[in-house]
């Protein structure tokens, strides 16, 4: 998988990380500043996607595609096709031109709304990238876990990084007997949630 990674979706990747650190150093705030994952995570998520079991992949948090890059080659993989959400058009607009430029978009569904007004109706899912604005994180939780196959996977990025802010989701997942969690220092710290086969009692 990362042996034959396909020259146009290096040049991209390399695009959107030189992009993401010109953004940084602008400070201007701007809507469509990446805020992108580093390569070792993207790594990270791609090889836990590509071992996830049968099920749907999908991600809450496009931003410019640099995330969905990484887990489109896990679809390749998988024989899969990937769902991402992404809420701002101008992020948007960048995935989109990421995805065609890359030479993915036979490989990603790109939906333009908030992932919440979607997550509750989507069963089956095997593997979910979670890495949106953070007052979302818990909603999300909440409506991906209870759709996770036996064996599926949540991954939320931004666990150490901004700890402060998702304390309370954190919580709950460690305390969530429908998952075995834990946080990993990779990156900005990832929570991962894997469903047991034999499922526990609810969270209260």
């Amino acid at each position: 998988m990362f042996g034959d990674i396909p020259e146009e979706v290096v040049d991209r990747m390399r695009h959107l990380e030189a992009r993401d650190a010109a953004d940084r150093l602008d400070g201007t705030g701007r809507l469509e500043r990446l805020r992108q994952i580093p390569p070792e995570t993207g790594r990270f998520i791609a090889l836990l996607a590509a071992a996830a079991p049968h099920g749907r992949v999908i991600e809450v948090g496009t931003s410019g595609g640099f995330s969905t890059l990484w887990l489109a080659l896990a679809c390749r993989e998988r024989g899969d096709r990937l769902v991402t959400f992404e809420v701002l058009p101008e992020k948007a607009a960048i995935a989109a031109e990421t995805f065609r430029v890359a030479g993915v978009d036979d490989l990603v569904d790109l939906v333009v709304d908030d992932a919440r007004n979607h997550l509750d109706g989507m069963s089956g899912i095997a593997f979910c990238f979670l890495d949106a604005e953070k007052e979302v994180y818990r909603d999300c939780y909440r409506s991906v876990v209870p759709n996770l196959v036996p064996g599926g996977l949540l991954v939320a990025d931004n666990a150490l990084s901004h700890a402060e802010d998702l304390q309370t989701m954190i919580d709950d997942a460690m305390e969530d007997d429908r998952v075995d969690a834990l946080v990993l220092p990779i990156g900005k710290g990832e929570l991962v949630c894997r469903r047991p086969s034999r499922a526990g009692r609810a969270v209260r």
